[in-house]
């Protein structure tokens, strides 16, 4: 397995890890919706770019397994023509 490639798959993990980590952590820290028990503060366009940044953490760590797969797909092809 490429170690390089191995390694960046996992970092783009953990960077999408943290992303989805803070994303949900201003997502619970934003106001109750005013037709629910709490505030009335509650401003809709203040969730819109946390939940992007879930949705992006997604695809993200989606890509990174992709490039495993591939990586471990390409190693396995390898083994197969020395063999």
């Amino acid at each position: 397995m490429n170690i390089s490639l191995s390694a960046s798959a996992v970092n783009i993990i953990n960077n999408a890890q943290h992303k989805s980590a803070d994303a949900a952590q201003v997502i619970a820290k934003l106001p109750i919706q005013n037709s629910e028990v709490g505030s009335s503060e509650f401003n809709s366009s203040e969730i819109i770019k946390p939940v992007l940044s879930l949705k992006e953490a997604e695809l993200e760590t989606s890509a990174a397994v992709k490039l495993l797969q591939a990586d471990k797909e390409t190693l396995g092809s390898l083994l197969d023509i020395e063999a």
